[in-house]
């Protein structure tokens, strides 16, 4: 007998490591010879895979993955159903033309997700439709690791670190599908009419979503999808290699460069393209392989895939708060008195008009590419809130969250909330901050990346090129590019405005303090080696800062 399966795609959108798709593909019916119907869909409900709120350059990703799929399926005999409704409309409909017997999905653990996949369940329940939800965006499962702590999620990241070490190493990458006793069923001509289904794969402007960066200084192109995702890992595992054999590891980190070719898998892991379990055992298996054959032995362990601990990290920290990113209501956040931002700091901020290089290099860059090295992402959130405009972190949530190529819920308000000193560090007690001009010229000496997202600066010396403003008038008018009119003055005094959010910060903890230390439950301490790998800032930017 055979079965109608449906396989949901929402963030896991890939064939590899899916154990949802290999559910999908098995007939509950038990015999040897039962056959199995799929049918693979996704459906724009206007939150699906975060597109709530989305730019141009996050929904070409996104679609660019989906298309992927669809050839993928299509060299097999299928296609991915993409539908545009709400989640719940689709799937009764579904349920009631097509007598599917099982529904499939990978866990979206967030939960801004929750009340969308309870009705889904509760969907199922009432249609007599089995539903299956399995574990594959994260390394181990964000509930596990709450239950194992004693039913709280871990309040320092030392602490989660111990609660997965007592669950043990994340399952591996699940095997590949096998399609020998499956078909792929066609939808009724009805259906594809009354649910919205897309006859050709959906671009951003078929939402009303359009491109608002530069063009012309946009240099790194990033494509969506398993298969590209999959070509990227390669080369970022011969990286891997050679910092393991030259005796270090996260070479993005110890060794960043802005100009480089990126070679994160963020975006990738983001949507799924790339199972993060392949990832973690993929560098992990060779960490062990080039350790091997060295005579000096380096300890292995989770610190050989931090990025990938402090993801998992963040994604535990809010699963039961859906206040997480948000300061109000937020039980791990500090509130505190930002700046209201009615005059145009915060547009001049987005915009890449600040007066500093470094930070109108990086805003212009994310505008333009929709990605930011970590570093760069940190001190423009630093720059935003507490090391110079004094603007509150959910700002910058929301900019991040539209125009990052790789940003998601919980990673994203986890970072904000940290580097603005608002959760997960010591009581408000990061008072001071890294420059964006000392920064700069650690990491950019010669200016050569802000040249080329500022191409209004290309003519000043590595003298000025960082602090422009000191060039004498003549030069600037030499240079092309006069400070004030072709190239904003700087909007702020740094040192006046550090020495202010300073003590903004240490009035504030010391009211705290003397009202009994009424802070929330996980602003923890943290020691400088967790900050600095947080941070991604190499041993000698850490010390200056």
């Amino acid at each position: 007998m055979t079965s109608n399966n449906i396989l949901w795609f929402r963030h896991g959108l890939r064939l590899h490591d899916n154990p949802s798709l290999l559910e999908a593909l098995r007939n509950d019916g038990g015999g040897q010879s039962e056959s199995v119907r799929l049918y693979p869909i996704f459906i724009f409900d206007g939150e699906s895979a975060g597109t709530k709120l989305v730019g141009y350059n996050r929904m070409k990703f996104l679609m660019e993955s989906l298309d992927d799929l669809d050839r993928q399926l299509k060299a097999i005999g299928g296609q991915l159903y993409i539908f545009r409704g709400n989640a719940v409309n689709v799937m009764r409909r579904l349920f009631e033309e097509l007598n599917i017997k099982k529904l499939c999905y990978e866990q979206d653990c967030e939960p801004i997700w929750k009340e969308r996949d309870d009705q889904i369940v509760n969907l199922c329940r009432m249609m007599d439709v089995k539903c299956v939800e399995k574990v594959s965006h994260t390394l181990w499962d964000p509930e596990q690791v709450i239950a194992t702590n004693g039913g709280i999620p871990p309040l320092t990241y030392q602490m989660f670190l111990h609660t997965v070490n007592i669950i043990g190493e994340p399952p591996r990458p699940v095997g590949a599908p096998s399609f020998e006793f499956v078909e792929f069923g066609r939808l009724p001509s009805i259906l594809s009419t009354e649910l919205k289904l897309f006859q050709r794969a959906p671009v951003p402007e078929d939402f009303g979503i359009y491109y608002e960066g530069n063009a012309d200084i946009a240099r790194q192109r990033w494509t969506g999808g398993e298969a590209k995702a999959l070509e990227l890992l390669g080369r970022r595992l011969k990286q891997e290699e050679e910092a393991f054999r030259e005796g270090y590891y996260l070479p993005t980190q110890a060794r960043p460069d802005f100009l480089a070719p990126p070679s994160s898998m963020s975006a990738a892991l983001r949507f799924g393209c790339l199972s993060v379990r392949m990832f973690y055992w993929c560098v992990h298996d060779l960490f062990a392989r080039v350790q091997a054959n060295n005579q000096l032995k380096h300890p292995g362990g989770h610190h050989i895939t931090g990025q990938l601990i402090w993801r998992e990290y963040f994604y535990t920290m809010s699963v039961h708060n859906p206040h997480y990113a948000v300061m109000e209501l937020n039980p791990i956040c500090l509130n505190i008195p930002w700046y209201e931002a009615k005059d145009d700091s915060l547009d001049r901020w987005k915009e890449g008009r600040t007066g500093f290089p470094l930070i109108d290099a990086a805003m212009r860059q994310l505008m333009a590419e929709g990605w930011l090295h970590h570093i760069l992402r940190n001190i423009t959130a630093t720059f935003l809130t507490r090391g110079g405009l004094w603007i509150s972190w959910e700002a910058g949530v929301q900019h991040f969250l539209k125009y990052l190529l790789d940003a998601d819920w919980s990673v994203c308000a986890g970072n904000w909330m940290w580097v603005s000193s608002s959760a997960f560090e010591k009581l408000l007690d990061s008072s001071s901050c890294t420059s964006p001009v000392a920064l700069a010229r650690r990491l950019d000496p010669k200016g050569e990346y802000v040249k080329r997202y500022l191409p209004e600066l290309e003519k000043f010396p590595a003298l000025y090129v960082h602090e422009p403003w000191k060039a004498p008038p003549e030069l600037q008018e030499q240079y092309g590019c006069v400070i004030g009119k072709d190239y904003p003055a700087p909007m702020v005094n740094l040192a006046e405005v550090n020495k202010c959010n300073a003590n903004k910060m240490n009035a504030i903890r010391q009211k705290l303090l003397d009202q009994g230390g009424s802070t929330p439950a996980h602003c923890r301490p943290s020691d400088m080696d967790e900050v600095r790998q947080f941070f991604w800032l190499p041993e000698d930017v850490a010390a200056e800062s």
